[in-house]
């Protein structure tokens, strides 16, 4: 797997992709709604990315590496220089760069962006909780740029523009990839998504940063995963938050079919799974009790 997203312009995402993955999607451009295909690298990294557009006709290979002046672009006529340049790229090789004739792309200069007019109780507030749900790690860029845009709105006032929101977010952004940046080996948010997979694969739906809340997540949860899943466990963004600040993860979950005796032997196997993965939880076994993971260290690395 390659530490890059790839994003097509009918929305879907590929995170950590392999090589045939590239190659499948370049090969398959051209249709309506399909037309372009963008890589971005793990973490996003703000206007750091690979692009290619094609209806039929050439390939319009585009690459960025920073600001207006470090967009860059050629034209192919086939697809196959399109998915060695896209490979290279992903695998971080150089190839990319020395073979082929990459033309500088003259974007203008963009407008700058007027500075936040923001209380300094509203500046803080308001990056306070972009750190939060960036430290909670599953928010894209430009999720968090929403974040950013929609904190303080209130009735009619928008304190915060499109423009403003999204360089605000990605310096506080900026700011998590550099801190991750000191981190090694496998993290208790590693270890808990490996517990999920295994979950997964027992037949259980288990989903990370699942909807708003409890109440929302458990009407949801059932068309979620497969149609076979014997039973369920997810917790929601404000258990992220909660992870994330230092005071344990809460997990809930039960059986489909609605007993006490399936819910307490998903409760049992999502405490295995935890376990076995280097996570201890608390739980009493009483199936109306939520699973607790106390002692959490919260080092989520992001993606974007």
């Amino acid at each position: 797997m390659l530490a890059i997203t790839m994003v097509t312009e009918d929305g879907r995402r590929f995170v950590r992709a392999g090589e045939e993955d590239i190659a499948g999607l370049v090969g398959g451009l051209g249709p309506r709604n399909y037309r372009f295909l963008i890589l971005q690298r793990i973490p996003d990294l703000p206007d750091v990315f690979m692009q290619v557009w094609h209806d039929g006709g050439d390939y319009t290979l585009e690459h960025r590496e920073g600001g207006a002046d470090r967009h860059f672009q050629l034209i192919l006529d086939r697809p196959e220089p399109v998915i060695a340049a896209m490979t290279a790229w992903a695998r971080q090789e150089d190839s990319w760069r020395s073979v082929l004739a990459w033309t500088p792309l003259d974007l203008g200069t963009p407008e700058p962006t007027p500075p936040l007019d923001l209380e300094e109780d509203d500046r803080a507030s308001l990056e306070a909780r972009i750190r939060e749900v960036a430290t909670g790690g599953y928010a894209t860029r430009a999720e968090l740029a929403e974040v950013a845009e929609e904190y303080l709105v209130s009735g009619d006032r928008r304190p915060v523009s499109p423009e403003q929101a999204r360089e605000l977010a990605d310096r506080l952004w900026l700011e998590r990839v550099q801190e991750q940046a000191a981190w090694e080996g496998e993290t208790d948010p590693d270890r808990l998504t490996r517990a999920f997979t295994a979950l997964a694969a027992a037949g259980i739906t288990a989903k990370e940063n699942f909807t708003c809340c409890g109440s929302c997540g458990r009407t949801e949860i059932g068309g979620a995963g497969s149609p076979d899943a014997r039973g369920y466990v997810f917790f929601h963004s404000q258990c992220t938050d909660a992870a994330a600040a230092g005071h344990g993860l809460t997990l809930l979950y039960g059986g489909f079919d609605g007993s006490p005796a399936t819910t307490s032997t998903i409760g049992r196997e999502v405490v295995a799974a935890l376990e076995l993965a280097g996570l201890p939880a608390e739980w009493n076994g009483d199936p109306d009790q939520a699973i607790t993971v106390t002692q959490i260290d919260w080092r989520r690395r992001l993606i974007g």
